[in-house]
């Protein structure tokens, strides 16, 4: 019997989910399309790139790097300084299912990921509309 690995094992671990962190923002600093929600991180995106690889290492299962730095991740509240809606939403789903298809992910894997990202990100939706 095969032993059942975390989604941050099977991502592969911490210099895999720093290199998506990398993409993601690199993708949305270059895209002309995703420019609104640029606008919102700090100039440093290394700042927003180095959280965001925090998160994600404890939300895929892997060390729980950002609540030991933090705290819990309390995501809806700390993006409620930002006015979120689908347009925001849709330009951050873009950077990170591209940041995806850069990676070598089993197909079924990487479409779970991204429907948990869609889930994720529906609910940081803070603009009625």
């Amino acid at each position: 019997m095969s032993e059942v690995k975390t989604p941050y094992e099977r991502i592969g671990g911490a210099d895999a989910v720093r290199q998506l962190c990398q993409t993601f923002y690199q993708i949305m600093s270059d895209t002309p399309q995703t420019q609104l929600i640029r606008a919102m991180h700090p100039e440093n995106i290394k700042i927003s790139e180095d959280k965001l690889y925090l998160f994600l290492s404890g939300w895929l299962g892997g060390p729980p790097l950002y609540t030991d730095k933090y705290g819990h991740p309390r995501l809806r509240g700390r993006h409620l300084p930002f006015s979120i809606g689908i347009e925001e939403r849709d330009q951050w789903l873009y950077c990170m299912a591209q940041a995806l298809k850069t990676m070598d992910l089993n197909e079924l894997f990487a479409e779970q990921l991204m429907s948990s990202f869609v889930q994720t990100a529906d609910f940081m939706r803070n603009r009625p509309e």
